[in-house]
């Protein structure tokens, strides 16, 4: 993956930023304009995580606290850099975006948009996944050290089936493990797959991992959510910041960090500028290291639906 931040935060001297000292999170104190320029300088980074990806839109007009709205479909004549997809790839309904360039990410934080999510697989290739995605959420209770634990047995679970994991902050509460594929099932194979590993892992440690979703079956557990796996669903993108107090960002990490990485939002919108220099380096080799899933699917017992 490419590692190249842009060296400043200086928005182009076209680029008109409305309202841009309005304060989006009282606990930092961080303005519109900071989060604007925060993407200009980060924009080839968080580029490479986007491109060729449906992704969906967190606005977040009030700022952190205040009502959001989660958008697949937009006027993109009032977002220049994000584009419309075709159609016919989610024909019941409005044709899905792309941020296609760091022009994208700028036009959309100026119309307020804090948080992007992408989709698991290329617009290309619509109808295959080509990464799976897992979310370690803490239920009440959780203490940090067993999130880490809980990222390293399931890490060591995938490697079993002969799968690659790659690791990320969530930007708030979590931790997200995520394995390129190759594009070879329907969505429904793919989320039903990844169902059958999250089942395997609470099966075996109970103790420490549980299926069910709801807040009162978490309570000292931690949920390997799944859901994330089908069609339309999606996972905040590397790079984007988070409608949380202090606003959070996601952060590729290697796993040789994890040991010293103290929570899910450690970095923030008012320090990640000492992560950038690292940049993507921790997921190099990431498209390379896709697999095949037939081989980890006979290891599981899993048998795809008819």
């Amino acid at each position: 993956m490419q590692n190249q931040a842009t060296p400043d935060s200086v928005l182009p001297a076209s680029f008109k930023v409305s309202h841009a000292d309005r304060v989006i999170d009282q606990d930092s104190g961080a303005r519109k304009i900071d989060l604007v320029r925060y993407y200009a300088r980060v924009g080839k980074l968080m580029l490479v995580h986007l491109r060729g990806r449906p992704v969906s839109l967190v606005r977040a007009p009030a700022g952190v606290g205040g009502e959001l709205f989660f958008q697949r479909h937009a006027d993109t004549a009032t977002m220049p850099g994000v584009r419309e997809l075709d159609p016919g790839l989610d024909p019941e309904h409005a044709a899905m975006l792309e941020v296609a360039s760091v022009q994208g990410l700028l036009s959309a934080a100026q119309w307020n948009v804090v948080e992007f999510h992408t989709q698991n697989a290329l617009a290309s290739a619509y109808g295959t996944p080509n990464r799976l995605v897992f979310d370690l959420d803490p239920g009440e209770g959780v203490a940090w050290p067993a999130m880490r634990e809980a990222a390293m047995l399931l890490r060591a679970f995938l490697t079993e089936l002969g799968l690659p994991a790659w690791l990320k902050t969530s930007g708030g509460k979590g931790l997200h493990v995520v394995v390129p594929i190759r594009p070879q099932y329907e969505w429904d194979t793919v989320k039903a797959f990844s169902q059958a590993i999250v089942v395997h892992m609470a099966q075996q440690i109970p103790a420490r991992f549980v299926v069910q979703s709801g807040p009162a079956n978490r309570v000292g557990k931690i949920f390997i959510d799944y859901l994330r796996n089908g069609r339309g669903a999606t996972t905040v993108c590397a790079w984007s910041a988070r409608t949380r107090s202090g606003l959070g960002i996601s952060v590729p990490l290697a796993w040789d960090e994890l040991d010293e990485l103290k929570a899910g939002d450690q970095w923030t919108l008012s320090n990640v500028h000492s992560r950038l220099d690292v940049g993507n380096a921790p997921w190099a080799g990431y498209a390379r290291s896709a697999r095949g899933i037939d081989g980890a699917m006979k290891k599981l017992g899993f048998s795809p639906p008819a």
